[in-house]
C-alpha cells in the first residue's frame, strides 16, 4: 500500500472513531443538559485539550506555527464560524424532525465531498479506491437510516420538519471538507486545528448566550462525559486535519471519517442496550468490507 493511502486511512479512522465516540458520550448527556450546553462544554474541554497537544509539541522541541498575516487568521475564522454552524443547524433539524429520514440526509455530505473533488479538483482513484468509496458511502447511508421507522409512517420529504436546516448543514459540511484539505494541506495542522476549533467553541458560546441558555452543569457525573466528548472530538479533528495536510486522498479521509455512526451504534448496542435494525447491521458489515478493500486490495 503506498505511504500516503496509508496514511489516509489511518486518519479517515481516527476521524470515524473519534466523532463516533463522540456521539456515544453525547447519548449519555443531552437528554439530562440539553444538545447546546452538551455541545458547548465539549468543545470547551476539546479545547483545552488541542491546546495542551499543542504545548507538548512545542515541548518537545517542535515549533508551533502562529499565522502572521490578517487573511490566515480571517479563514481560520471563518471555518471555524462555518463548522460551529453546522453543528448548530443539525442539532435544531434534529430537534425538530425525525432522526430516521434525517441522518442519512447528513450523512450523504462525505460522499458529496468526494465526489466534487474527484469532479472539480480532478483527485486521481484508482480502481480498488473507487471500489471501496463506492462500498462505504453505501454502507453509510445504511447505517444512518431507520427504515422501519420510515415505514411506520408515511413522510413526504416536502413536509418534513428540520430537512432545511440539515440540507443546508450537509452542503456546509461538503464544501469546509472541501476547502478545509485545501486550505490546511502543507501547513501545520495541529495549529491549524487548535485556532479553526478555537473559533468555533467561541461562535458556539456566543449563539448559547444569545439563546440566554444557561451552561451550568449540576449534575457531577455529566462532567466525565463532556470530558470524553472533547477528547474525542480532539482525535477526530487532528486525525483529519493529519489527512488533509500530508496526503492527497480527500476522498478517502473524508468518507471513511464520514462513517462515524459505525463505532457510535456498535458500542451503543454493547454499552447501552440499543437495538440495531438489520439494515444497520448489514450497513455496518458494507462498511468494514469498504474497509478491507481500501485497506488490503492495493
Amino acid at each position: 500500500m503506498h505511504h500516503e493511502l496509508f496514511i489516509a486511512i489511518l486518519a479517515g479512522l481516527g476521524g470515524m472513531l473519534g466523532w463516533g465516540l463522540a456521539d456515544l458520550f453525547a447519548k449519555k448527556t443531552i437528554d439530562e443538559i440539553g444538545d447546546v450546553v452538551s455541545l458547548a462544554w465539549g468543545h470547551i474541554f476539546g479545547t483545552i485539550i488541542l491546546a495542551l497537544v499543542a504545548v507538548y509539541q512545542f515541548g518537545s522541541g517542535h515549533s508551533i506555527s502562529i499565522p502572521h498575516d490578517t487573511q490566515t487568521w480571517f479563514y481560520l475564522l471563518l471555518f471555524g464560524i462555518v463548522q460551529a454552524t453546522i453543528y448548530l443547524l443539525v442539532y435544531q433539524g434534529f430537534g425538530k424532525g425525525q432522526v430516521a429520514i434525517l441522518n442519512p440526509v447528513f450523512a450523504s455530505f462525505s460522499g458529496i465531498t468526494a465526489l466534487l473533488s474527484i469532479l472539480i479538483f480532478g483527485e486521481i482513484v484508482s480502481g480498488f479506491v473507487l471500489l471501496g468509496l463506492i462500498t462505504l458511502f453505501i454502507g453509510i447511508i445504511l447505517i444512518s437510516a431507520d427504515f422501519q421507522a420510515l415505514k411506520a409512517r408515511n413522510y413526504s420529504f416536502s413536509h418534513v420538519k428540520g430537512l432545511r436546516e440539515v440540507v443546508l448543514a450537509t452542503i456546509l459540511a461538503a464544501f469546509w471538507t472541501l476547502l478545509w484539505d485545501k486550505f490546511i494541506n502543507g501547513h501545520d495542522w495541529i495549529s491549524y486545528a487548535l485556532f479553526m476549533y478555537l473559533f468555533m467553541t467561541v461562535v458556539i458560546l456566543i449563539v448559547a448566550k444569545m439563546r440566554n441558555i444557561n451552561l451550568v452543569v449540576t449534575k457531577k457525573h455529566t462532567w466525565k462525559y463532556l470530558i470524553l466528548i472533547g477528547v474525542c472530538e480532539t482525535i477526530a479533528y487532528l486525525a483529519i486535519s493529519l489527512g488533509y495536510s500530508t496526503t492527497f486522498h480527500l476522498s478517502v479521509v473524508a468518507i471513511l471519517s464520514g462513517a462515524f455512526s459505525l463505532p457510535t451504534i456498535i458500542l451503543a448496542r454493547t454499552f447501552l442496550k440499543e437495538k440495531t435494525t438489520q439494515v444497520q447491521l448489514s450497513g455496518s458489515l458494507v462498511i468494514i468490507l469498504g474497509i478491507i478493500i481500501l485497506a488490503v486490495l492495493q
